[in-house]
């Protein structure tokens, strides 16, 4: 697929007077010159856009009739400057009803017509006085512009290029079953629908979570067009609702209230919405057929050289966390409890009452006490019960020790020390190795001495070893097989570096103590480092993790892309190019993106015999329900890409 996927679409609405047809379509004519400008491949406009919504009985006069009809065949004939595809609300008559009805226009001509399935006679709608319910229709009908045969009918889906996209009118998608399900099933990835929402209290809120809710519900994206200035105020205040979401994520809405006409615009990204569909593949088990309707689709796909790539379209730096400080504290408070509820859990499964955790004054060991913690509170049992230890080494710096000493005294656990120093010298004594060589061995050697010391104290103590290691470290393999890769639990097993920080900032954030936010404070700025080899001489911390592998929010970029969508390197370049303007250059970003693939192939090995772990977030590598992957699998087609396509 050309550029990723990627599509632009625009929800209109633009202003009109009621049976006012000629000021109407003259407005509608000139947003198309704008969206022209924008690259916008789709167009979709409000619900009967070229009379007026709120025309009531007039809807019951030829004139108005026949004046639409005069509209559509101006826009006909303006369609053939624009390549955006025009969706228009406007009432067709068939036989001997009247329909409210979505027009597709392209390239000179209708290419079909879609009566609202739903018409309301209710409250503040009552439009079965005027037009007839379109569920169920499927026929070809003629107009009185154009020539031949028009589809028309609710079982209609358009391909643009490659690209399907079907249509709903406002009341549709307020039904138990809306027809944007059937679309969906059916291979719609966009959901066009034309609307004309009045304003009530509270009721906009629920209309951004019934899009939003549809979008995820139909893993489509989904565009809602509602009229707005000009509409009469005899019975409601139509003010202009243009909504666009994509599998549950709003991308743009537009001000309310404004006597102009305005567009909101958003680029959507097909290509991650198929991956979904196969992926969940339950998606489609009901789907029936429908009439699939050609379209042009040239200028349907985002051109990059013409305008700057994804304008329209937000990228998160980093997609795990919740960017919203007023929701951080409930959505560290989730996440936390998954993690202690399922060790809790485990726990109580296996009558178990100890649990011995390395506490290294580091991102992740502190969060794992944490959870342990909040596990051993859950469950009633003493936090005494939690033995927490720490195992001066080479490495080892006083700001380290100090910050594991305090947080385990103000937690109020157990706390071990046991150098693993002398012990260390007498396995390289044993082994032949020369300490003076800072090497795999000299690292990994002290990563053993100190999995073993919290394996055998669990033995000593009847508990199980509450492993630290996280989903980062999981991915790029950086972690010491058998050593700090080995646990009996691993509560961080599905949390990614830039989230253990989150969370560990979320703990700080609400701790009562100004003792424990303080420590808590001094980690989260600690540098992150395993602390294996020597610290300068001014004992800081000399052995840092991101100089020698890569900074972590890109690697958890590059990783919930890859697993969450299926994304290859050149889209996930692309994503952190843009994501990350201003923060990396090119070169770095791609030189990462390099690392990350790499050590993400070669290191499966480790996650293949990872612990149990439950999973909190969409993206997890256990072995045993998100991610199977043979150990000897080859990176050749990915290296593939960075070495012919960049």
């Amino acid at each position: 697929m050309n550029n990723f996927g990627f599509i632009r679409v625009a929800a209109c609405s633009p202003k009109v007077r009621p049976a006012d047809i000629d000021y109407n379509v003259s407005n509608i004519i000139e947003m198309l010159g704008r969206l022209t400008e924008e690259e916008v491949g789709i167009g979709v406009f409000p619900e009967l856009s070229v009379t007026a919504y709120t025309c009531a009985d007039l809807f019951g006069q030829d004139r108005l009739l026949d004046g639409a009809m005069d509209a559509l065949e101006a826009l006909v004939t303006a369609s053939e400057d624009f390549k955006v595809t025009i969706v228009v609300g406007a009432p067709i008559r068939v036989g001997a009803r009247l329909y409210n009805c979505a027009v597709v226009v392209k390239d000179g001509a209708v290419l079909g017509i879609v009566p609202k399935s739903y018409i309301p006679n209710y409250g503040e709608f009552y439009e079965r006085r005027w037009f007839a319910p379109g569920l169920g229709t499927s026929s070809e009908i003629t107009l009185p512009i154009g020539e031949g045969k028009i589809p028309f009918g609710t079982d209609l889906i358009f391909d643009a290029g490659g690209v399907k996209f079907g249509i709903e009118i406002c009341e549709d998608l307020w039904v138990p079953c809306p027809p944007s399900t059937r679309l969906s099933e059916a291979g719609a990835e966009i959901i066009l629908n034309l609307s004309a929402t009045d304003e009530l209290i509270g009721k906009h809120r629920y209309l951004l979570d019934l899009v939003r809710n549809q979008s995820a519900r139909c893993r489509c994206a989904y565009v809602y067009a509602s009229a707005g200035a000009g509409e009469s105020s005899t019975d409601l205040a139509i003010a202009g609702n243009c909504i666009i979401a994509e599998n549950g994520t709003l991308l743009a809405q537009s001000e309310r209230f404004v006597f102009a006409s305005k567009y909101v615009i958003s680029d959507v990204d097909v290509e991650s919405l198929r991956h979904d569909r196969i992926h969940f593949n339950t998606f489609g088990d009901g789907a029936r057929e429908m009439r699939v309707i050609p379209v042009n689709g040239e200028g349907i796909f985002l051109r990059t050289r013409v305008t700057p790539f994804l304008k329209y379209r937000t990228l998160k730096r980093h997609p795990f966390l919740d960017e919203n400080p007023d929701d951080m504290r409930e959505r560290c408070d989730e996440i936390s409890s998954i993690q202690a509820w399922g060790l809790a859990v485990r726990l109580r499964a296996i009558g178990c009452r100890s649990a011995v955790v390395g506490i290294s004054g580091g991102l992740d060991s502190t969060l794992a006490l944490l959870v342990t913690v909040k596990a051993f509170d859950m469950l009633g049992l003493d936090r005494k019960g939690i033995v927490g230890i720490t195992m001066p080494g080479f490495g080892t710096t006083d700001r380290t020790h100090g910050n594991a000493s305090q947080l385990m005294d103000l937690l109020g656990v157990t706390q071990l020390e046991i150098p693993i120093a002398d012990a260390v010298r007498q396995h390289f004594k044993d082994i032949g190795q020369d300490p003076t060589v800072h090497d795999v061995t000299y690292e990994n050697s002290q990563a053993r001495e100190r999995t073993m010391i919290l394996m055998d104290v669990a033995n000593m103590r009847n508990g199980i070893v509450i492993g630290t290691g996280d989903l980062s470290e999981l991915a790029l393999g950086w972690c010491t097989y058998n050593g700090d890769q080995m646990s009996m639990y691993g509560v961080n097993a599905s949390i990614p570096k830039t989230l253990v920080k989150y969370l560990v900032r979320g703990y700080a954030e609400s701790a009562t103590d100004p003792r424990l936010r303080q420590v808590l404070d001094d980690i989260i700025e600690t540098p992150i480092s395993p602390e294996l080899l020597p610290p300068s001489a001014d004992d800081s911390i000399e052995q840092k993790t991101e100089d020698l592998v890569g900074p972590y929010e890109l690697h958890d970029f590059y990783l919930y892309h890859m697993l969450r969508y299926g994304m290859g390197p050149r889209k996930i370049l692309a994503l952190a190019v843009k994501a990350f303007e201003g923060v990396y250059d090119a070169e770095t970003v791609k030189k990462w993106l390099m690392t990350f693939l790499r050590r993400f192939f070669a290191q499966q090995f480790k996650r293949s015999c990872m612990p149990d772990g439950v999973k909190a977030g969409s993206v997890s590598l256990s072995p045993r329900g998100d991610w199977r992957m043979p150990s000897d699998a080859s990176w050749a087609l990915w290296k593939q890409e960075f070495e012919n396509d960049f």
